[in-house]
């Protein structure tokens, strides 16, 4: 089964829970890689890009054990390290650009690690220079095989080190992080990315023994360990997918409450929305968003249209670039989305205008949206979900247009959102797999 077949229109109703984040996870699942001792991780997503993830780790030598839904016992006592060079390993990690993050840990404990060509999402040139970068301030060694497309590194005389970060890479500082809590010495890392994830993966860290201070801020000081112990974690709510609920709930002009949604790690993302005109009730760790027939686009100060952009934390994430985009449709007033991080990730507005939507394309960075304020519903068409974070966008969209609509490739939504489909349909959509 490879498409869904969505009749739009309808107002959804009810409650729904945030699930797991799946960028946290990513990091997590790759930090038991640095202990001998079971790790038990809690509200954990059940989603493609994890469960590859776990597959990989699985097949290195880490037990695997799920005693419950959405949580999982691994413990890492008995790892190949050779298993990089493997096939296997290069067919499994060249679907899944989080398999990078194996390298960290594998230099920090086991002394040499392997990274090949990233996979994942196609929105635009990802280097890995931040990661290379950053394992050779630690006096990591590396060769490249450009017919393998493969980095050998050699962490034999790893110590500690000061990182100067070219860019506020949330894996290139994860990877370096977890490369440096064993390493000998001292490490800062300066302009690391501070997102809540990289929060989490320190927290974990240093509940495990480590020393990491500097926790929230772009500038980290590691004191290396000898050893590192298991620990019990609790992934966060995954915050993309609040932001598409948000976002959901406005385009069709739904009635939901969005449970445990952690609303202190979600930064400026309600307030974002909220400029779109999109009402919210924040209830403890709730989020309950009412029906609106209309939603207008705030201006800023001085009366100029609004710009959304993508930043660093604790700037607005890049991840929900293409719901606020889709929200901005049916919304009463104009707003440029301005995405500075990848340079093909808007490109499936063309989707969008098809469906009715007025969206000026400008460059592959900028598209000026002018709402529709619902005087003209999109309407439903045949499409291909492009990536994780556009496949939920175009979902939205076709769930708020009139008629049928089908999303070819829903492997890519699969990958980032658990059973989408069956959760939306308990509140009153009309999902269907085919």
């Amino acid at each position: 089964m490879n498409a869904f077949e969505i009749r739009g229109g309808k107002a959804l109703h009810g409650s729904i829970t945030a699930q797991g984040a799946k960028n946290e996870a990513l990091q997590i699942l790759c930090a038991v890689l640095l202990t001998d001792e079971a790790v038990r991780l809690t509200n954990v997503p059940n989603i493609i890009d994890v469960n590859t993830l776990i597959d990989v780790l699985e097949a290195m030598g880490v037990r695997v054990e799920r005693p419950a839904a959405n949580t999982v016992v691994l413990q890492a006592n008995n790892i190949n390290p050779d298993y990089f060079i493997d096939p296997d390993f290069k067919k499994k990690s060249g679907k899944l650009r989080g398999a990078v993050m194996l390298a960290g840990p594998m230099l920090s404990r086991f002394k040499k690690a392997h990274i090949p060509q990233p996979g994942g999402d196609k929105i635009g040139r990802r280097r890995l220079d931040t990661h290379i970068r950053g394992f050779e301030a630690l006096n990591v060694k590396f060769n490249y095989n450009p017919d393998e497309y493969l980095f050998t590194l050699d962490g034999s005389e790893m110590r500690g080190g000061s990182i100067m970060m070219e860019e506020p890479s949330v894996t290139g500082t994860a990877n370096v992080i977890m490369a440096a809590v064993l390493a000998n010495g001292v490490t800062t890392i300066y302009n690391a990315a501070c997102e809540p994830y990289v929060q989490q993966l320190c927290r974990m860290l240093n509940s495990m023994g480590a020393r990491i201070s500097g926790i929230s801020s772009n500038f980290l000081t590691i004191e290396g360990v000898s050893k590192l112990h298991g620990c019990e974690h609790r992934m966060l709510a995954d915050m993309i997918e609040v932001g598409s609920f948000i976002g959901l709930a406005a385009m069709t002009q739904s009635d939901l409450t969005i449970k445990n949604a952690d609303v202190a790690h979600l930064g400026i993302i309600p307030e974002t929305f909220q400029r779109l005109g999109i009402q919210l009730d924040i209830q403890g760790d709730d989020i309950y968003v009412p029906a609106q027939e209309h939603y207008r686009i705030n201006k800023f100060i001085d009366g100029s249209i609004l710009t959304v952009y993508d930043h660093p934390w604790p700037g607005f994430t890049p991840d929900l670039l293409s719901i606020v985009l889709v929200v901005a449709t049916q919304a009463k007033g104009t707003v440029l989305v301005h995405q500075k991080m990848f340079e093909t990730r808007l490109f499936f507005v063309d989707k969008l205008i098809d469906m009715g939507a007025q969206i000026v394309l400008c460059d592959p960075h900028r598209a000026v949206v002018i709402g529709l304020d619902r005087q003209e519903p999109l309407r439903g068409i045949d499409m291909v979900s492009p990536d994780i974070r556009a496949g939920v966008a175009l979902l939205i969209a076709a769930l708020s247009a009139q008629g049928k609509s089908t999303i070819q490739n829903i492997q890519q939504i699969d990958r980032g959102y658990e059973r989408i489909d069956e959760r939306l349909n308990a509140l009153g959509a009309d999902i269907r797999r085919i």
